[in-house]
């Protein structure tokens, strides 16, 4: 696929004022009433979603997407295909460049023809497509029963015109976290030095748009998808990062809203480290359910798989993996029990049998885990996305007291962590991603309980944002492992599916088993 720097983006024109930056409060926000009271039938001023009346130009694309993700051809009849839409890098320009979105409609046979489709975005932690095609080949297939579902890639991310900031970005050494090319520095400062050099790169390479792919501008996307469509509002559903989006759209495009979903939300008010944080909390509680889960099947990690994948890490750290760092251990161990599949219960001997063969000396698997993993999460565009949000990325010092204090705290990917909020320290400050003052929809928001993504240490935020835009919002919890929540719990999916249909809302603080 083509990758683009700013001089392929096309020239367009467009008129319109621009914004200057916003402030946020340092202090997060926490939701003071402990949850809005939940409604028990249709709420009457809530409209129906309408179907698109100018649609996208699709085009079947089934078999490439599911190749290259190793999923299977899904429920009989299920149909995907791709498109592309023109949007404004950005809309406060008075002469606009443009860039391709790329987006992905699923559907089974069944699903009927005049019904609005849900928007999906998973925002920069996976392409939305790769996320939607989890959900479409697994048991969340049901959710395409009742309406189509469209999925949005975040821009220079996945089947959107991806980003290239230039060979002189050492990719290799910024995965490895500077394992390889430290020499007398320590990795916090090696690392610090190869974020300063992707930022110079990828800064100049999109100049001068390189602050144009933030949340934010993400939102706009969206409201392009929707003035293409020439529909009133549009039911959003997103997860992790692509909650964010979710959020700034309703901060930016209040009226448009129809539905909104917000499945394993990140926290809306706190600095990197803390959403750093947060994060590793819920990696170190996956690995602990996927241990568990393994001990329980005799898998070839024997009775302590944690403690067997703390001893590879330690073996790969020490340069007795060949090519394997510690962080490309750790970033495809995370990715796989973060996985969106619907399968993930039945895949633990997987990643076991791969991890256990690498320990006894054959590290071909896991190489090839890794790879996919980084491609799935480590692109040019993805790496300027998460840095575009990211907010007060601390320094080199506090760097190195938060791998001490990590290391200690979470045994397994504390350290490591730590070290990685060097990659984004360099980029320049931005404006926090907006927060909406009203939101006219009742919000159902989803958290898992070990989420490796997200983490859900930030709910409080999240629930006191919604809180505090006066929204009517009911939270439900799965306590299983893995992200998204919908992709994985049938009792979730029936939360979801009452709300979309109706806007209809559970009691407020439900649980679903894993």
């Amino acid at each position: 696929m083509r990758r683009i720097g700013v001089a392929a983006i096309v020239l367009a024109v467009s008129t319109a004022c621009g914004a200057g930056p916003s402030d946020r409060p340092e202090v997060a926000v926490v939701e003071q009433g402990g949850g809005s009271a939940p409604t028990t039938e249709t709420t009457p001023d809530i409209p129906q979603l309408q179907t698109p009346v100018r649609d996208l130009d699709w085009a079947d694309c089934k078999d490439s997407t599911l190749g290259p993700l190793g999923l299977g051809a899904g429920p009989a009849g299920l149909s995907l295909e791709c498109a592309r839409f023109t949007t404004s890098v950005d809309a406060s320009e008075r002469r606009a460049h443009v860039i391709q979105i790329g987006a992905m409609r699923a559907r089974l046979p069944q699903t009927p023809d005049n019904v609005a489709p849900l928007v999906l975005t998973s925002g920069s932690d996976l392409a939305s497509t790769s996320t939607l095609a989890a959900l479409a080949t697994g048991p969340s297939a049901s959710l395409l029963e009742r309406q189509p579902i469209v999925a949005i890639d975040r821009r220079g991310i996945g089947t959107s015109t991806p980003l290239d900031c230039g060979p002189r970005v050492d990719r290799r050494a910024l995965a490895d976290l500077g394992q390889f090319t430290a020499g007398d520095a320590s990795t916090v400062d090696e690392v610090a030095a190869l974020g300063r050099d992707a930022t110079v790169e990828c800064t100049d390479e999109l100049q001068p748009y390189e602050l144009d792919f933030d949340t934010s501008h993400a939102a706009d996307d969206l409201e392009q998808l929707r003035q293409l469509w020439q529909v009133d509002g549009l039911g959003l559903l997103g997860t992790g990062n692509g909650a964010a989006v979710a959020l700034a759209y309703a901060a930016k495009y209040p009226a448009h809203v129809g539905r909104l979903v917000l499945d394993a939300p990140p926290a809306t008010t706190v600095d990197a480290a803390t959403a750093a944080e947060q994060r590793v909390q819920g990696q170190e509680a996956a690995l602990a359910d996927f241990s568990r889960r393994c001990a329980a099947l005799n898998c070839s990690l024997g009775p302590d798989p944690t403690a067997t994948i703390t001893a590879l890490r330690d073996q790969a750290a020490a340069g007795r993996l060949e090519a394997v760092s510690s962080s490309s251990l750790l970033t495809a161990v995370s990715a796989f029990i973060g996985s969106p599949r619907g399968d993930q219960a039945a895949r633990v001997r997987e990643l076991a049998d791969i991890l256990a063969t690498a320990e006894g000396g054959d590290v071909a698997p896991l190489q090839d885990l890794i790879e996919t993993s980084e491609t799935a999460v480590g692109t040019d565009g993805q790496f300027v996305a998460r840095c575009s949000d990211g907010q007060q990325w601390p320094g080199p010092g506090r760097a190195k007291d938060l791998q001490q204090t990590w290391a200690e705290k979470y045994p397994v990917f504390g350290a490591d962590a730590a070290v990685a909020l060097m990659r984004c320290a360099a980029w320049p400050t931005m404006a926090p991603p907006p927060l909406p003052s009203t939101i006219p929809v009742p919000v159902l928001v989803f958290s898992g309980a070990a989420d490796p993504v997200i983490g859900n240490g930030g709910m409080a935020t999240v629930t006191g944002s919604l809180t505090s835009a006066g929204a009517m919002w009911s939270s439900v919890t799965w306590e299983g492992y893995g992200h998204p929540v919908v992709t994985h719990s049938d009792c979730a999916r029936q939360a979801l599916d009452r709300y979309l249909d109706s806007a209809t809302l559970p009691p407020n603080g439900s649980a679903c088993p894993a």
